[in-house]
């Protein structure tokens, strides 16, 4: 029975890309990058009624303006819950643009591909100065890795040199914590049961989506922490910390006592 819903799910999952997919690729071509984040964030929010994630949000997102949207990140499950919420571009490493079909699906919407390879970090670095210049806001990922959602990693701050740029352009983040409540109904304090929905270490992607599949779903929270403003501070060591510490302090003081 469980293999059926698995298969009835990854059904529903390609005919809803199949219907999204035409639109979408018109609006790129024709209206320009900018309104070309509506059909991703609808397309985000029937994933996750297809895949049974629910999304509870904290705080407030902030949309009146440009912003460098930093997240800890639990799972490839994140990008459906994120982009159910907001309109912008993901930062990916390089090798997702690869993917069979989720390659392709992140190529629409807009998502900026970057490699670990020092030889390509101006390059990349460019490239996503250019996107900030276009007033897109952007969602990174600054650990570097996924975890169990447990914890958050110190983040990396090379991702955060974007933000303090030369061209004197003030560029806001928001800090936001996603926290794992539930899987399949359940807490998720049982490490296989919170292993359904975190993806991280050496874990494959095809029987991890089909585990998760079988599952009855899982429940997020996504919490909104206050905007920082970047010139704020002194350089992007001290922002990435200050990021850090307000995605660290979103996790439920029982989830850290566990990683503890």
């Amino acid at each position: 029975m469980r293999t059926l819903m698995a298969f009835l799910k990854l059904g529903l999952f390609l005919s809803w890309s199949a219907l999204l997919v035409p639109p979408q690729m018109l609006v790129m071509l024709f209206r320009g990058r900018k309104p070309a984040y509506t059909i991703p964030r609808i397309w985000h929010k029937g994933v996750c009624r297809i895949l049974g994630l629910r999304v509870s949000i904290e705080g407030t997102p902030c949309t009146d303006r440009q912003v460098i949207f930093v997240a800890n990140h639990i799972s490839y499950l994140d990008i459906p819950v994120i982009g159910s919420i907001l309109k912008a571009s993901f930062v990916a490493k390089g090798e997702v643009a690869g993917w069979p079909v989720f390659g392709f699906l992140s190529k629409l919407q807009q998502t900026a591909f970057i490699s670990r390879s020092k030889t390509t970090l101006g390059r990349d670095k460019n490239n996503l100065e250019t996107m900030l210049k276009d007033g897109r806001s952007m969602i990174i990922f600054p650990e570097g890795t996924s975890t169990d959602g447990r914890t958050v990693v110190p983040f990396k701050s090379s991702l955060f040199s974007i933000a303090l740029n030369d061209d004197g352009t003030d560029i806001w983040l928001q800090p936001m914590t996603l926290s794992l409540l539930s899987v399949n109904g359940q807490s998720p304090t049982d490490q296989p049961l919170r292993d359904l929905y975190a993806w991280y270490g050496d874990m494959t992607l095809a029987p991890h989506l089909g585990a998760f599949g079988k599952a009855g779903g899982a429940h997020i929270r996504v919490t909104f922490h206050e905007p920082v403003r970047a010139r704020a501070n002194p350089d992007r060591k001290y922002l990435a910390q200050t990021c850090y510490e307000s995605v660290l302090k979103g996790l439920d003081k029982s989830e850290l006592a566990i990683a503890a």
